[in-house]
């Protein structure tokens, strides 16, 4: 048994947030935003952090939902689901606005059991948007997908604000 692998499951907890979890996850976007900013140009604000202008809406608007991803009792990340397409404009379309692990919890496959779990809660349609350059997410997103639906993913490519994004509908 010298060279022998175990696996040992993954257990992950997809949970909504609550309001008053609003600066944890405001605290978990800007590690989103670090990791982002290889694929992007996002600017550091004067106090140092790139912020989030839409949090709060996920706690004053009806269809938004925030969720946090623990593993084993431990914070490991964060969903902003939201209902309505922001590339169609479908309203019954449910969009996985942002999505985060962190990267200690990556590979692992704590990623595609919450965004299971989180396609899970909401059944009916859904599109995932991944910018074209941000290869790792498009790779797990392809993967994530292939793994929820049981058919390989086949992204749709999309021109949005100047941008290349693969779209993943299902």
């Amino acid at each position: 048994m010298a060279d022998s692998q175990y696996f040992i499951p993954v257990l992950v907890d997809v949970l909504p947030a609550s309001s008053e979890q609003q600066p944890v996850l405001a605290n978990l976007l800007e590690l989103y935003a670090h990791d982002f900013s290889e694929f992007m140009d996002l600017d550091l604000g004067a106090d140092g952090r790139f912020g989030y202008d839409y949090l709060h809406l996920y706690w004053t608007e009806t269809g938004r939902y925030p969720f946090l991803i623990n593993v084993r009792g431990n914070l490991a990340g964060f969903a902003l689901v939201r209902r309505g397409s922001s590339v169609s404009g479908a309203e019954q379309v449910m969009d996985m606005t942002e999505f985060f692990v962190a990267r200690g919890f990556r590979r692992l496959g704590v990623g595609t059991k919450a965004a299971g779990h989180i396609f899970r809660i909401f059944p009916g349609l859904w599109q995932v948007r991944v910018r074209e350059r941000n290869r790792p997410a498009r790779a797990f997103w392809a993967q994530a997908v292939e793994d929820f639906t049981g058919k390989p993913a086949s992204p749709a490519n999309m021109q949005l604000n100047g941008e290349l994004w693969q779209v993943f509908s299902f």
